[in-house]
């Protein structure tokens, strides 16, 4: 692949891409609802992480998908990391992967090895899940993009919701933060090869390990970080009803990310960030380039697991043993008037 096609191949992408919340939430609100299945256990109007349809009284059907411009230069990890971040929403429901379709935008006078290489990477990741590539669907575009579409299963009486927690539970984290911010800075040659390597390695690994251990641990809720960042996800769990504290110093983040964020390498989608679920935060003695750390677009991020407090000290130990980056970050209490307060 030649220069030129690198630089038209990485233009900024990945969850970064996303549409705002606030956006996004003004659009689903005006869709029409149709008639309520009670069988759809969850579906968009709970903001939650994938689409769950019970089939039987034991089995569920956890359905997403999730594709997105690169944000790397090397099509083979770019593969691997659509991949990735797609199917960690049905981790992020408690379930399993069982099938995932490729989703393929491609400009038709690229070379042609660029896509098979996304796509090496991509079916090589869903194999690592346990899932079978079924197939998928593919467009002539004007850049690249690639994700999938994956089903998963669930036991719907073990189910993750995102807005299920409960006033005492504990809030662990499985990634660290700041990928948005390393691959911005990498994108103008300022990100260390070492910092934008720990990145890549984060956004290349697989929810499946934390998903796995958390099952054996009493979870009342989770989600996966991405690209509404820390904060904004966090949010969504609250669902209106709870509040929380967070200890920004116990967030586990990225080398080079906060320096990122000093060096105003930040992005577009992180101040949309900022804009929509700031209004919610109040910040105490929190350096600004935490706060851009903690409002930062996640690619492929962690879970957010909301904890039975007798259990998360044990779940934290456990998932740190299997080589996770994983803390305990705060707790959830009851609602008071400020809904996420963050110290230092």
């Amino acid at each position: 692949m030649s220069k030129d096609e690198k630089i038209v191949f990485c233009t900024g992408g990945g969850c970064t891409a996303k549409l705002g919340a606030g956006v996004l939430s003004r659009i689903l609100e005006k869709l029409p609802r149709g008639e309520k299945d009670p069988n759809l256990l969850v579906g968009y109007d709970s903001r939650d992480d994938a689409a769950v349809y019970r089939v039987t009284e034991d089995l569920a059907l956890v359905q997403t998908v999730d594709f997105f411009p690169p944000m790397v230069d090397d099509p083979y990890i770019f593969g691997q990391i659509a991949a990735a971040n797609a199917l960690s929403d049905v981790y992020a429901m408690g379930g399993e992967v069982k099938t995932a379709l490729n989703l393929v935008c491609f400009p038709e006078n690229m070379d042609l090895n660029v896509l098979g290489e996304i796509l090496r990477g991509g079916a090589e990741k869903v194999a690592e899940a346990g899932g079978i590539l079924a197939g998928g669907h593919s467009i002539a575009d004007t850049g690249v993009k690639y994700g999938l579409s994956v089903t998963g299963l669930v036991d719907p009486h073990h189910l993750y919701a995102n807005d299920a927690g409960q006033p005492g539970d504990k809030l662990l984290l499985t990634k660290a933060l700041g990928v948005g911010l390393l691959c911005t800075a990498n994108r103008v040659g300022e990100a260390a090869p070492e910092h934008m390597a720990a990145a890549i390695s984060s956004m290349t690994t697989l929810n499946k390990t934390a998903a796995e251990i958390s099952r054996r641990y009493t979870v009342h809720a989770a989600t996966d970080v991405t690209g509404f960042s820390f904060l904004g996800h966090l949010h969504e769990m609250m669902g209106g009803k709870l509040s929380c504290k967070i200890n920004a110093r116990a967030v586990p983040v990225l080398p080079g990310a906060e320096k990122a964020a000093d060096d105003f390498l930040y992005t577009a989608a992180g101040q949309r960030n900022r804009n929509h679920t700031g209004p919610f935060v109040r910040f105490e003695g929190v350096p600004f380039a935490m706060e851009e750390v903690l409002f930062d677009p996640q690619t492929s991020g962690g879970l957010l697991l909301a904890v039975d407090p007798a259990e998360a000290s044990a779940l934290e130990k456990e998932l740190q043993s299997a080589g996770l980056p994983a803390k305990i970050v705060g707790e959830i209490v009851p609602r008071t008037e400020t809904e996420i307060t963050v110290t230092y």
